[in-house]
C-alpha cells in the first residue's frame, strides 16, 4: 500500500500499483515523503477526486490468534 498526497499535500487514494509509484518516482513526477507508511507527494496538478471509505471491525471473536478449537 502507497499513500499519495497531491502537490498541496492534501491526501489522495491510496494505491497498489507499485510500477505506477516506480514509474512517478523514476520520471520525477513524484517525491518520496516517508518511507513508514511509504507515502508519496505527486508534483504536478491532479484531480482531487476521493473515494468514502468505510472502516468495519469485527469484535465478535473469543480468542485471538492460537489453533481454533472445536467442540
Amino acid at each position: 500500500m502507497v499513500y499519495v498526497l497531491d502537490q498541496s499535500g492534501q491526501p489522495l487514494m491510496p494505491t497498489e500499483r507499485h510500477g505506477k509509484v516506480r514509474h512517478l518516482l523514476k520520471s520525477g513526477k513524484a517525491k518520496v515523503i516517508k518511507r513508514c507508511p511509504f507515502t508519496i507527494q505527486l508534483l504536478y496538478n491532479s484531480t482531487h477526486y476521493t473515494q468514502d471509505i468505510t472502516l468495519g471491525v469485527d469484535a465478535g471473536s473469543k480468542r485471538i490468534g492460537g489453533k481454533p478449537q472445536f467442540i
